[in-house]
């Protein structure tokens, strides 16, 4: 290791006057910098209670192309750009180089840290790269939002012999972790808001609520529009025992209460699906009970199944605690099953897939499918071997191919126990979704709009026991799990990597990121010599000894990281 790195990772060097940064001042590439590169502006000086961090390494996230191309319309963005810009950046590896007075006893120069991106203060989002200056700049100031926000302090330390890159990829990967941990309710919201649905006024069904409707736990408002009779009356008087307020509700489409957080239909009436579940609360559940298919599809609102965790369950019996209970959601991919991700080969399908040969207990059967040939050759080429040596069978078919329906067909009659969306498609969600074999799940990890509608067989949800589930953001839990197994050996972040350059070549990277040109992550290093953006294997041209220990000439390892900033730190 090089004197200059030494210094480097201990933040030994004085510190400069000036900041180079990434102003974003509205939508599009044009309103990126000024003339297409950074800026200079005075480096920032701390308060008592703030820190200096320099940034190491950050990773382009597509979340930042939304950003590029939503601007002040993002929801995370609530200000002016023109004279505020926003700095992105938040898969963001970095260094304390100058600490606040009143922080010295917590903080000393030369701590590292990875950031939670998600900062909240009293329930209002200050996001790291969104409202809050990110990692496309040489330093930021951290403040009391991130040190003392809702979830506490949202920075997390880092092992000394933790690389850059892996850190700064831990957040990205964070959110692949937490798609399959997450957790839903089996049981009627306690002091919330349920709302029953009947569709035949002779349906004579003894139905029942035979948890969560009781002393221990029960709803505080119930809403009934056509309910039968006879389990109309056994509601009225249970709620009158339990201090239930209950509200009539005439016309479906306009509920007295916004936000709903569990509705139970009776019976199979896809219109009244589609009527009633705009009307569900963040983390609602909708159940339906019914013995018959549904008439037709139902179009379901995926947008909101992805951000606001809606969930779908139903069963055949009459009795609706059942429908939450029996069959709890599985979030984590079925052992020894089948899995298919759908939009394999971008940089989070590859971290979806390389994290399910990883797993403990693997799927048997892992299929990828992509448009992009070259990008599914690498995705093969990287992780087929991995696949093979622990018994996976590791299949990759791009569906534009002329043979690729017969080959997909082939599984369409076992189908798939869990099917992972990647590509924010409601017709590939829509097509996937009938691949689901019994008991199987959907997860669409891909951040497709609220609004955004599919068409899904909600008959599968009570017959087959399908379940949809989806989300692709993270929690500190998850983060520090994350971070816990990059550090112990459990998970290498760092595969992902696919092309590396140096803080003038964040436009391009954007670029690439947008025009899916690479395989993998793109990560930009702040503080190197000027470097154009550059794909790992073209290293072998531009640095040979970097190239050198590369594994296999195509992913990033400790050794290539030490060898790259011993040449490229200034």
């Amino acid at each position: 290791m090089s004197d200059k790195l030494v210094e480097y990772r201990h933040a030994d060097p004085a510190l400069p006057d000036h900041n180079t940064i990434w102003p974003l001042y509205g939508a599009g590439l044009e309103n990126l910098g000024q003339d297409g590169k950074p800026i200079e502006v005075p480096l920032p000086d701390v308060a008592p209670d703030q820190l200096l961090v320099r940034h190491d390494a950050v990773g382009i996230c597509f979340s930042d192309i939304k950003v590029i191309k939503l601007g002040q319309q993002h929801p995370r963005i609530y200000r002016n750009m023109q004279t505020n810009p926003v700095v992105l950046g938040h898969e963001v590896s970095m260094t304390v180089v100058k600490v606040g007075e009143q922080l010295k006893e917590q903080y000393q120069v030369g701590d590292r840290f990875i950031i939670q991106a998600d900062v909240y203060v009293k329930g209002v989002g200050y996001a790291y790269g969104y409202e809050i200056e990110g990692g496309f700049s040489k330093y930021g100031l951290i403040d009391q939002r991130v040190l003392n926000g809702d979830e506490g302090n949202y920075l997390l330390p880092l092992k000394e012999t933790t690389g850059y890159v892996e850190s700064a990829l831990t957040e990205p990967w964070a959110c692949v972790i937490a798609a399959y941990r997450l957790k839903y309710r089996t049981i009627l919201k306690a002091g919330g808001t349920a709302w029953i649905i009947g569709t035949d006024a002779n349906d004579a069904r003894p139905y029942s609520i035979s948890a969560g409707f009781d002393a221990a736990s029960h709803p505080a408002h119930l809403l009934l529009s056509d309910v039968p009779a006879g389990f109309a009356d056994w509601l009225r008087a249970r709620a009158a025992e339990l201090g239930i307020t209950v509200t009539v509700v005439d016309d479906i489409s306009q509920p007295p209460v916004s936000a709903i957080d569990d509705i139970i239909l009776l019976g199979a009436d896809a219109a009244r699906i589609e009527q009633a579940s705009p009307h569900l609360a963040n983390f609602g559940v909708f159940a339906i009970i019914a013995e018959q298919p549904l008439p037709r599809v139902a179009q379901v609102d995926i947008g909101r199944v992805h951000y606001n965790r809606w969930l779908y369950v139903g069963g055949a019996y009459p009795d609706i605690a059942r429908a939450y209970a029996d069959q709890p959601v599985r979030s984590e991919l079925q052992p020894g099953g089948r899995a298919w991700f759908i939009g394999a080969a971008g940089p989070m399908g590859r971290m979806h897939v390389q994290r399910a040969i990883e797993a403990q207990q693997p799927p048997a059967l892992i299929v990828c499918t992509d448009v992009s040939d070259h990008r599914l050759e690498d995705l093969r080429v990287t992780f087929e071997a991995d696949a093979v040596a622990r018994g996976i069978e590791f299949i990759c078919i791009n569906p534009m191919n002329a043979d690729a329906a017969e080959k997909l067909a082939a599984y369409k009659e076992r189908g798939f126990d869990d099917v992972v969306v990647l590509a924010p498609v409601p017709r590939l969600i829509s097509d996937g979704a009938t691949y689901l074999a019994h008991g199987g799940v959907m997860n669409v990890f891909a951040g497709v709009a609220r609004g955004t509608m599919a068409a899904l067989d909600l008959s599968d949800v009570y017959s087959k026991g399908v379940r949809y589930i989806g989300h692709s953001g993270s929690m500190m839990d998850d983060i520090r799990i994350t971070l816990q197994q990059a550090e112990s050996g459990i998970l290498s972040p760092i595969r992902a990597v696919a092309a590396v350059g140096s803080l003038s070549a964040f436009r391009d990277g954007l670029k690439a990121v947008e025009d899916a040109v690479f395989p993998g992550k793109v990560v930009i290093f702040p503080h190197i010599k000027e470097m154009p953006l550059t794909p790992l294997p073209a290293l072998k041209d531009v640095l040979p000894t970097v190239y050198a220990k590369l594994r296999d000439g195509r992913e990033w390892t400790p050794e290539a990281e030490t060898e790259f900033l011993n040449l490229m730190l200034p």
